[in-house]
């Protein structure tokens, strides 16, 4: 049954309900806004007041006074006086003047640690672009399916999948030279390593086998995965034995050939080359040895320069040319006995006076290719192997910012070398060297680097 349809009066009816509705709602409103008054017109709002750009960071004045060397004798007495430094040797010098400004044992030879990085980078700059990249390159071998990696001293190579972040930013890929390699149109079989380019032995006199485990350095040979690093996503990953071998496994695994077939050349290889790819550039890999004192970089960079002075790529030859470099720029390294470039050796000996000398060569005019230098130590309380250090005392927390180190830690040894703003605005520059150290030794060398901080000292 349809339903029934209304009736043309019905529709009449509700259409004129609708629109006596409609009319009593307008009206309603019409009354409610008359009833409330109008608002007063809002005035145009006034402009802010200009500002004044304040920088955060503002040069240091020239016309700063210079800390008077009795007055920072007396303020630094009672810390030197501490028993937990032990041997102290240490100099402070005025970075626009190279005025000698506080002196103790500073020409006694010591154990520096890891604050010889600071002659490495020094010999680096000095004698390198700062842009300078390592090669590492795929050659063709002997016999047919056979290539051969060829180090060229780069220690960051990565066998991280394409997409996942290596361990040194911007490093070079096992998977990029793999990939080089099939365009190439070579079926590979075997792989080989040549390692020739560095000679002599991988660990250096006063080195502890030990310390592998432990993640402090690899062997050093002219190839190699992230330093060495077994497990190159931790700080704490120990390092390989044979990392040569395992970078030539790396590509013969991402080629389809048997890691297990892999084997070091005895000759240096010749054939056509295949494949090629570069390290980070010198400047980048120095930022990353100061700040996270990585020693097979420094020792890789040693070499680099060892290198360019026309030496052999070894422990020796990299130490000859560091000393060399700064020889040459008219650097004082009398005193100085190194047989490694990163200062892990126990038998390295600096003075005070050669680590502050490189440093207060960097912050002066003479050697502008020495400035950098500041730019890659680590800062106190905010980078590298000082982010920790400088923040549990009041002191401490003062000179966090101002101060700019190199550390150096050994069993028994703590070292700082570096550059810091006191009190009045005075740049100075600094090294400490600390020997036979006591349990607090570490904490008793920061406080000493601190007072030159907070003590201005000028009367």
């Amino acid at each position: 049954m349809r339903p029934s349809r209304w009736r043309r009066s019905t529709h009449v009816v509700l259409g004129v309900a609708v629109l006596v509705l409609v009319a009593a709602v307008v009206a309603a409103a019409a009354v409610l806004t008359r009833s409330k008054p109008a608002p007063a017109a809002e005035g145009v709002k006034a402009q802010p007041a200009l500002v004044t750009a304040k920088p955060e960071i503002t040069p240091v004045s020239d016309a700063a006074p210079q800390p008077s060397p009795a007055q920072l004798a007396v303020v630094l007495a009672p810390l030197v006086a501490n028993p937990n430094l032990g041997q102290l040797g240490g100099r402070v010098t005025d970075a626009a003047t190279g005025a000698q400004i506080w002196a103790q044992a500073e020409n006694v030879p010591l154990q520096p640690a890891s604050t010889n990085k600071v002659l490495t980078t020094g010999a680096a700059l000095l004698a390198l672009d700062r842009t300078a990249r390592l090669t590492t390159t795929v050659l063709a071998g002997d016999a047919r399916g056979q290539i051969v990696l060829k180090g060229g001293g780069d220690p960051t190579l990565s066998a991280a999948p394409p997409g996942t972040d290596t361990w040194y930013r911007d490093a070079a890929r096992i998977s990029d030279l793999a990939d080089q390699v099939r365009k190439s149109g070579t079926v590979v079989t075997s792989v080989q390593v040549d390692t020739s380019a560095f000679i002599g032995p991988t660990m250096a006199p006063g080195w502890d086998v030990a310390d592998i485990d432990g993640g402090d350095f690899a062997p050093i040979e002219s190839v190699m995965l992230d330093a060495g690093r077994i497990q190159p996503t931790t700080v704490d990953s120990k390092r390989s034995r044979t990392p040569a071998l395992d970078a030539g496994r790396a590509l013969a695994a991402a080629l389809g050939a048997d890691p297990a077939n892999v084997t070091i050349r005895p000759t240096p290889a010749t054939g056509q080359q295949l494949a090629a790819v570069q390290s980070p550039p010198l400047i980048e890999r120095l930022r990353e040895m100061m700040g996270e004192s990585d020693n097979v970089m420094a020792e890789s960079i040693g070499r680099e320069v060892a290198a360019s002075a026309g030496l052999p790529q070894s422990f020796d030859g990299g130490v000859r040319a560091v000393l060399g470099e700064l020889t040459k720029a008219g650097l004082d390294t009398t005193g100085a006995s190194l047989f490694d470039s990163s200062g892990l050796s126990t038998n390295d000996r600096l003075t005070a006076t050669i680590l502050d000398g490189v440093v207060n060569a960097a912050a002066g005019d003479d050697q502008p290719k020495l400035r950098p230098l500041l730019d890659v130590i680590p800062i106190a309380g905010g980078s590298g192997t000082l982010s920790n250090r400088y923040i549990d005392t009041d002191a401490g927390r003062a000179a966090a910012g101002y101060l700019r180190a190199k550390t150096g830690s050994l069993t028994g040894t703590n070292a700082l070398a570096g550059i810091v703003t006191d009190q009045s605005g005075r740049v100075l520059t600094f090294a400490l060297i600390s020997n036979n150290a006591g349990p607090e030794g570490r904490t008793a060398l920061d406080a000493l680097a601190a007072a030159l901080r907070s003590c201005g000292c000028t009367t």
